[in-house]
């Protein structure tokens, strides 16, 4: 019929850092550097979502609609791990996160794989 599943389920961390797409570390982009500090530490994925629209704690609106601001939008960076390889991996956030915040919550995960 179909290929056979294998099903592991999991509760990790969710991080979820919240930046604006100008915020930069060193020369690089804050999120992509962000997102390079993760794999290099082994973490098990990352992704960057653009943001739309948006304002942080300035209330200054951020919108791809208004064509100015459209080069500073809301960047969202989440991680979804183990909570020890997440611990591990928060002073790197620390260090690098300037201007922003980070929220973390408990998440169950369904992990699909292929059954060899």
């Amino acid at each position: 019929m179909g290929e056979e599943k294998l099903r592991i389920y999991e509760d990790d961390v969710r991080v979820r850092i919240y930046v604006s797409e100008k915020e930069k570390s060193g020369s690089v982009p804050l999120y992509e550097a962000i997102v390079l500090k993760a794999r290099e530490q082994g973490l098990a994925g990352a992704t960057v979502i653009r943001g739309v629209m948006g304002f942080g704690a300035d209330r200054r609106m951020h919108s791809s609609k208004i064509l100015e601001l459209s080069e500073n939008l809301p960047m969202l960076i989440e991680i979804v791990d183990l909570e020890e390889n997440i611990e591990k991996f928060l002073p790197y956030i620390d260090s690098m996160v300037k201007d922003g915040f980070v929220t973390m919550e408990r998440v169950h995960v369904t992990k699909y794989r292929h059954k060899d």
